[in-house]
């Protein structure tokens, strides 16, 4: 059965057009996902990301418990900071990544991807022997709403929240009289928020900061624009550029990895023998140099040969051209600048290698 977020009947009424994502009947998109887009990148968009799993870890061993799952080192976040990181195998794969937060001492919140959230806590239970450690999934109990946008942060200013948290950092606030978790996080490449709430406030919230952003110019965001924007910003989609069979150094994560954890984690001999001695393999981005689009699972070639496949492909509003990310075989003749081809309907379309981000990301001014 598709599950629904306690905004579901919001999104209804105003007009969204509803899929299936994830197990989740969610918004795609209210008017076109390039005037979403572009609202994002201009002023403000409100997103109900109400799907995403919520699990707390608690507990005398939380923290070696989490050093244990995860390559970055967990015990260099102080109190109300977050760290992104990735869930690995003992191959060193990617089973979800998250957003992980400390709350406070021996307590931690974890953001996992809806399509995850049964596959991470069976990993976590798996992995909890030895250790004093409490696991909670609390999904179910809140919904997430994103406010993001070069106006996101103003419009919370005039809501009375002054001091909002730097980038990847959490706070409680109040918010029309309600307690909220704030945090400075996204994945649009814009400034904002990821606001945490219980579920019975969602609606009433919702429909506040619809009508308190007017000023602002701020409109509701489907799953659509929620897709491109991540794109310009080349941030990656589970399911699409990291699977299980991935290590976090072919995925161009190695920033994410900690070089001097002395703690063991899942997957740590293989991805350190990575970093020592490089990878088969490599994430690139490319923009297709005709009109085609570049969907996931189209095939790369270069000079006749077959090095690779598409994992994430479409149009970016901002540039005007079609931009893609994709994984291939790590030969050295290939560098930003170099010319592929991408097979689409049996015929071979040039593209050429570039730096991501695709466009130039406003959040990390924050950090």
């Amino acid at each position: 059965m598709t599950k629904q977020t306690f905004l579901h009947d919001k999104h209804v009424a105003l007009g969204a057009r509803m899929v299936d994502f994830a197990g989740w009947e969610m918004p795609v998109q209210y008017s076109s996902i390039i005037e979403e887009h572009k609202t994002v990148r201009e002023s403000v968009g409100i997103f109900d990301v109400s799907h995403m799993g919520e699990v707390i870890v608690s507990g005398e061993d939380a923290l070696p418990f989490l050093n244990k799952l995860v390559p970055q080192d967990i015990t260099k976040l102080v109190n109300l900071k977050a760290v992104y990181c990735q869930l690995t195998n003992k191959k060193g794969g990617i089973i979800d990544d998250l957003i992980i937060y400390k709350l406070e001492d021996k307590k931690y919140l974890i953001i996992a991807n809806a399509s995850r959230i049964d596959d991470d806590l069976n990993w976590m239970v798996r992995n909890k022997c030895g250790f004093e450690v409490s696991i909670i999934n609390e999904s179910h109990n809140y919904s997430l709403l994103a406010l993001q946008g070069p106006k996101a942060c103003e419009l919370l200013k005039s809501l009375g929240v002054e001091n909002l948290p730097p980038f990847f950092h959490i706070k409680r606030a109040e918010l029309f009289n309600i307690n909220v978790w704030i945090s400075r996080t996204g994945y649009t490449g814009e400034d904002g928020v990821e606001i945490l709430i219980r579920n019975e406030f969602s609606e009433y919230l919702w429909d506040k900061l619809l009508d308190a952003g007017k000023q602002y110019g701020i409109k509701p965001i489907g799953l659509g624009a929620r897709d491109t924007l991540r794109l310009e910003a080349a941030l990656h989609l589970y399911g699409n550029d990291l699977d299980e069979e991935t290590t976090p150094i072919e995925a161009g994560l190695s920033w994410s990895v900690s070089k001097d954890k002395t703690e063991e984690y899942n997957g740590k001999s293989v991805i350190e023998k990575q970093l020592r001695e490089g990878i088969t393999k490599k994430l690139i981005g490319f923009k297709m140099l005709d009109k085609s689009i570049a969907r996931h699972g189209y095939d790369i070639y270069f000079e006749g040969t077959k090095i690779g496949s598409v994992t994430s492909g479409g149009v970016s509003p901002m540039r005007g051209d079609n931009i893609g990310m994709g994984y291939i075989k790590n030969l050295d003749k290939l560098a930003v600048g170099s010319t592929i081809q991408i097979l689409i309907r049996e015929k071979l379309h040039d593209a050429e290698i570039v730096k991501r981000p695709f466009v130039e990301k406003k959040n990390k001014n924050n950090i």
